[in-house]
């Protein structure tokens, strides 16, 4: 790493550098400034995204980013534990990113859910972060799918959980490469699931507590039942158990393999970059400020014309010209 050209730009430029080299200790700092509102911190970020986007990188990040969704106490944390550990036996190294839901007093997050993943502290290729949800209806604040396209230029696998399934909780899927949306069995999720379209987002279903047994494959056969009659063929559901000794984990990463091998990643992401840029420059914006990029029609033009991963800064510079 020493003899790599330092980059301009300041300390944002440093460290998106070093993600690219995949120095996986610069991730902490990475997501620190991330995270920060200060606008001297914003610049900091746009610098660092941009030493890490596909531009830079001459490609797309080669991470696979993967979402897990799924109600409270569906045994999400549990399976994650599991699932880090089958990938750390791989070799592969894993960052996770855990989405609390915010306090309305203080805005930082509530549940913690680092702490119910089970993972070794001294393990230098795992990251384990709780960000928090802030005011999005959907679900992800700016900085962790922020904080999901910078680790994806470092680790091998990124993943993002997030605060239960919702309605407004299908903002995961513009985001990650392969959603997972996890079941418990008995609950009658599937009928909820149903109602808000939820099962129109997953990529893997996996009905959790398979070692409880009947229950369990009754969930898994209702959920098949239900992705035939939305005519959804390539959606596979998977039953596991996480109690030790685990069951059903291995086939889960191989589903997660398969669906990934299966993907045009670099358009997928196109996609979801764009339609994100849209959206967090509207939240901060407002239709004000598409209004002063000539529309929502015109702002997409301008987005089409951007090198990958550089939309949200083109943007704002747009802006920016329309106002002096």
């Amino acid at each position: 790493m020493s003899g790599a050209p330092r980059p301009q730009g300041g300390v944002g430029a440093a460290i998106g550098a070093r993600l690219r080299l995949r120095d996986l200790s610069a991730a902490p700092a990475a997501l620190n400034l991330l995270e920060s509102t200060a606008p001297v911190d914003r610049e900091q970020s746009a610098a660092l995204l941009k030493e890490v986007s596909p531009a830079a990188l001459g490609s797309e990040a080669p991470a696979h980013v993967i979402g897990v969704t799924g109600p409270p106490g569906a045994g999400k944390s549990t399976l994650l534990s599991a699932l880090l550990h089958a990938w750390r036996q791989q070799g592969r190294s894993v960052a996770m990113l855990a989405v609390d839901p915010s306090s309305r007093r203080s805005g930082g997050s509530l549940l913690g859910d680092r702490a119910r993943i089970d993972f070794d502290p001294t393990d230098r290729g795992v990251l384990i972060r709780s960000t928090a949800a802030g005011e999005r209806l959907g679900g992800l604040a700016w900085a962790t799918r922020a904080a999901a396209h910078a680790l994806a230029a470092a680790f091998d696998i990124v993943v993002i959980e997030t605060v239960g399934v919702g309605q407004a909780e299908t903002e995961v899927a513009d985001v990650v490469d392969t959603v997972a949306v996890v079941v418990q069995p008995g609950s009658g999720d599937v009928l909820q699931f149903l109602k808000s379209g939820i099962m129109e987002i997953p990529d893997v279903l996996v009905v959790t507590k398979a070692d409880i047994g009947q229950i369990a494959m009754r969930t898994r056969r209702d959920l098949s039942a239900a992705l035939r009659s939305l005519g959804s063929r390539s959606t596979r559901v998977l039953s596991v158990s996480s109690l030790p000794p685990p069951s059903g984990i291995e086939d889960l990463v191989a589903a997660l393999e398969e669906h990934r091998a299966g993907l045009d990643v670099g358009e997928r992401r196109l996609r979801a970059r764009r339609a994100g840029a849209l959206t967090d420059f509207a939240l901060e914006h407002g239709e004000r400020g598409l209004r002063a990029l000539g529309g929502r029609r015109a702002a997409e033009q301008l987005l089409a014309a951007q090198e990958p991963g550089l939309e949200v800064p083109a943007l704002v510079a747009a802006l920016e010209r329309g106002m002096r």
